[in-house]
């Protein structure tokens, strides 16, 4: 009787801490994909930024800044740039974390929308206190 509890006891400390290693194990590859995954999707999205800025070479940089939000410019975009765009049109001027509760995205997501929209010269940035307000230059488009 007591070889056979001594026997159980061993097995179950043995095999507890192989079982707790293989899930912690199982996890960290897929987290260290995940975070792979994101940091992929925002240099695609910087690089769109960049080739945009290059197509149009420096000395079209004014003239991007005056660009309209019409529908052409709009189509133009990719879909999250487009989602972004068209939300500000909407709220008119916004915060990230406003324009975050409209698209339901994270708020350091739209920020970083937001931010490339304005390097593309299409919404105007404007800072108060902490606050940055996003918004279509609408004097510059008339």
């Amino acid at each position: 009787m007591a070889f056979s509890l001594h026997y159980c006891t061993h097995v179950k400390h043995s095999e507890e801490p192989k079982v707790a290693t293989q899930g912690a194990i199982g996890k960290k590859p897929l987290q260290v994909l995940e975070k792979i995954r994101e940091n992929l999707e925002r240099l695609n999205e910087k690089m769109e930024v960049m080739i945009e800025l290059q197509k149009h070479g420096r000395k079209d940089v004014q003239s991007i800044s005056d660009t309209p939000l019409d529908v052409m410019t709009l189509l133009s975009m990719p879909d999250h740039l487009r989602k972004t765009a068209m939300t500000v049109c909407r709220l008119g001027r916004a915060t990230a974390d406003e324009v975050a509760q409209q698209t339901h995205r994270a708020r350091a997501v739209e920020s970083a929308y937001l931010n490339q929209l304005v390097i593309m010269g299409y919404l105007k940035k404007e800072r108060k206190g902490r606050k940055a307000y996003f918004y279509v230059d609408r004097e510059s488009q008339g």
